[in-house]
């Protein structure tokens, strides 16, 4: 029991050394992973990806700004005002030639000393402060900056969504006499960026100096609103409308997933581009091969776990059969024989059959070490302990009961079963050549044969057969004496 127990609590240890072991290390792999992923998108794949967007608005977006600046500092459009608007043809072939080689949907100028609004298409209508559509143009005549970004409806295009980029134009005195621009319409500029979320695999949208979602591509259209009350961004909106024009790298939780975003203001549309990634399809692989470790390492644990109680188990018993057998003949010895011999006393008083036991010794055994050696003594051993095991049932049991001494325990034997089989060893031992020269003394064996009593000690039921051994020795030796529990002894 005691080992038992002693083998299993190895066993757990060895298991929480394992188990701990494997997880730290897959643990710390996933965390080390998972981070590193973290940082390389962070500090590279965004911000790389928010600078390549930025200059495709440059180039897609900006340089609208760029055409209606260079329209409003054109001395052909100025002079055209100043000197009184007085040849429609020229200003409409004009705005028809920017339209046409700046591919945009429309350009147009609005006069202040007129009112009047020309497009592409020739004179459109004369502004008004109370229309509701021409209230851009009175808003950028009274404003500061230069130009200003608006999506409106633009009546020259069946009222399609447009952003319309609405510049300023001055006299050579630096007097507004007029606002001039181009448009693009808000399904064009939707498809841009759809094109750049399908190319960098990120979403992508503006809001305006407040924080309201200005623009989105088609695929993030249900997005809309401030972005003070989107789930997840409201927590970092106070950090997105920081006016940097560097790209400020920011985070937030949303159904579970991690989402990175790079915040950038651009002075030119007064709007922040928002570029956010969500790294969940990044770290899922790694989640994948953390699962994979996991179990991996689980069928490792049970295997090394298996094979050390194999092992263990092995050891044990070979340590069992180490304490419990004799080195030189692969007999019981006598401690092994002991716990053997009280199950069977047991077993013999339980079931009411008879147990006997032989106890031999050879014969003169001394004279054969001293004449021939303690190798040939050791082979002669060797030799009896074989011919013995031959003699007797599976189910005996033979040991080495001392020096030149043999026991056999015979279960369910009576008294002259076991006399006629220990006549059967004598016998066979007298009639067997050991090899020793000629002139060497022939080996016999003297045998006592003693049927164990009911409720008999066990030192009394060999002290028995340890009798009629020393008894056979007295009468002339190579002759088995049987030990009766009446204390009566028969030569045989």
């Amino acid at each position: 029991m005691r080992l038992f127990s002693e083998k299993y609590r190895l066993l757990t240890w060895l298991s929480i050394l394992l188990i701990g072991g494997f997880l730290t290390t897959i643990v710390t792999s996933y965390i080390v992973s998972r981070n590193a992923i973290r940082q390389n998108v962070v500090e590279q794949a965004l911000p790389l990806t928010s600078d390549n967007i930025y200059s495709e608005i440059q180039k897609d977006i900006l340089r609208p700004i760029f055409i209606s600046s260079l329209m409003a500092s054109d001395t052909f459009l100025r002079d055209w005002i100043i000197v009184g608007e007085t040849d429609i043809t020229q200003i409409t072939r004009y705005l028809k030639e920017v339209k046409d080689k700046y591919n945009t949907i429309t350009s147009f100028l609005v006069s202040e000393n007129t009112q009047h609004y020309y497009h592409a298409g020739g004179l459109l209508k004369t502004v008004s402060k109370d229309e509701p559509r021409d209230t851009w143009f009175y808003r950028v005549r009274d404003m500061q900056p230069e130009y200003e970004t608006n999506v409106d409806i633009d009546m020259a295009n069946r009222d399609a969504m447009t952003i319309f980029i609405n510049h300023r134009v001055l006299d050579y005195d630096g007097n507004f006499i007029g606002a001039t621009g181009v448009g693009l319409t808000l399904d064009t500029m939707t498809d841009i960026l759809d094109s750049y979320q399908k190319r960098f695999h990120r979403n992508i949208y503006f809001t305006d100096a407040k924080g309201e979602i200005k623009m989105t591509g088609k695929s993030m259209q249900d997005i809309h609103g401030p972005i003070a009350k989107l789930p997840g961004v409201s927590a970092i909106a106070k950090d997105i409308l920081n006016r940097d024009v560097r790209p400020t790298q920011l985070e937030y939780q949303h159904n579970g997933a991690t989402i990175l975003m790079s915040s950038r203001f651009i002075p030119e549309l007064d709007w922040y581009l928002l570029v956010e990634q969500d790294i969940t399809d990044d770290v899922r692989p790694i989640e994948r091969v953390f699962v994979i470790n996991i179990i991996v390492s689980a069928v490792a644990t049970l295997l090394i776990l298996a094979l050390t109680l194999f092992a263990v188990n092995r050891y044990q018993r070979r340590l069992e059969q180490i304490a419990g057998t004799d080195t030189l003949t692969g007999l019981l010895n006598r401690q092994a024989f002991e716990i053997v011999f009280q199950q069977a006393i047991l077993d013999s008083e339980r079931r009411r059959i008879p147990l006997s036991a032989i106890l031999f010794d050879i014969d003169f055994f001394k004279m054969v070490n001293d004449n021939h050696g303690h190798l040939a003594g050791d082979r002669i051993l060797q030799s009896i302990a074989a011919i013995t095991k031959n003699a007797v049932r599976e189910s005996d049991i033979v040991t080495r009961w001392g020096g030149e001494e043999f026991l056999v325990l015979l279960k369910d034997c009576p008294l002259e079963q076991a006399t006629a089989l220990a006549e059967k060893i004598r016998s066979m031992i007298a009639g067997h050549d050991f090899e020793l020269p000629a002139s060497a003394l022939h080996l016999t064996v003297s045998l006592g044969v003693a049927e164990y009593a009911y409720r008999e000690t066990w030192l009394s039921f060999f002290g028995r057969a340890d009798t009629a051994l020393y008894q056979a020795k007295s009468e002339g030796r190579n002759r088995v004496i049987v030990s009766r529990p009446e204390a009566t002894t028969d030569a045989q």
